[in-house]
């Protein structure tokens, strides 16, 4: 399909009217409006974005450490963060689907706008001044989990419900993803559970980088106070409502959802 016959902003009012339940779910976007390639979808996550409001952070992964990372941009209406070490109540009622996984989450203190000369990993490492633990719950505006390719799926906010960030470390420097055990609970049973990194992309900091040099550069690139979550560590666990989950990083920090 030629760029010329694709507008993402018809593909990104679909998707949004769905989410807000003015429109019957579609089991994927129509074959005029899918995305054909990262580009396209990137320009229908963007469209979505621009509509819901300010960014509060961002969600980067890859499926392996040579793997090219993806993106989504989160608005303040799906990101908490815990207080006091308390959890973080939602309700059920918001979601179509709720798959959880135990993540990193990273906050920046500085500015990372887009620019000609690439950051270092060395400058957005300085950026950061937290790490903390992080549960996603992931969601979709279609009609069924998982059944679309790649490219729909990676416009629908790549699969985006809800951040939750709970306790970390400002002791930056002192953090080992690599070496960081994990473990996902559900209803205080272990679901998942790694003795080290359990994240099929590799080094968190080669996503924050990519993240910085180009998956952000459409929306103006990084802010202080956004948080950047860097993927599965435990993979997607399906949950039911009245579940309370939990993703501890020994020695980190944990981080606590009750969904009712």
């Amino acid at each position: 399909m030629p760029d010329t016959a694709f507008d993402p902003f018809v593909s990104a009012a679909l998707l949004t009217m769905a989410r807000l339940g003015r429109t019957p779910r579609p089991l994927d976007l129509p074959a005029a409006l899918r995305p054909q390639d990262a580009a396209q979808a990137y320009a229908v996550q963007d469209a979505v974005v621009r509509e819901r409001g300010e960014i509060a952070g961002w969600k980067v992964g890859a499926a392996s450490p040579q793997a090219q990372p993806a993106r989504a941009a989160l608005t303040h209406d799906s990101v908490w963060v815990a207080t006091a070490g308390q959890p973080v109540r939602l309700s059920a009622a918001g979601f179509f689907v709720m798959g959880v996984e135990a993540e990193l989450v990273y906050e920046l203190g500085a500015d990372l706008p887009a620019r000609a000369t690439p950051y270092s990993a060395a400058e957005v490492l300085a950026a950061v001044v937290s790490v903390c633990a992080a549960i996603e719950v992931c969601d979709t505006r279609y009609a069924a989990w998982a059944q679309q390719g790649e490219w729909s799926r990676l416009a629908d906010q790549a699969c985006h419900g809800a951040l939750i960030v709970g306790s970390g470390t400002v002791d930056v420097a002192s953090v080992q993803p690599l070496a960081q055990g994990v473990s996902l609970s559900v209803n205080g049973a272990v679901a998942v559970q790694h003795a080290a990194w359990g994240n099929p992309a590799g080094d968190p900091l080669r996503l924050l980088t990519w993240l910085a040099n180009e998956g952000a550069r459409s929306l103006g690139g990084l802010c202080a106070g956004q948080w950047v979550t860097t993927g599965s560590c435990t993979g997607t666990v399906l949950v039911a409502p009245g579940t309370v989950v939990v993703a501890d990083f020994p020695g980190l920090g944990r981080a606590e959802l009750q969904l009712g």
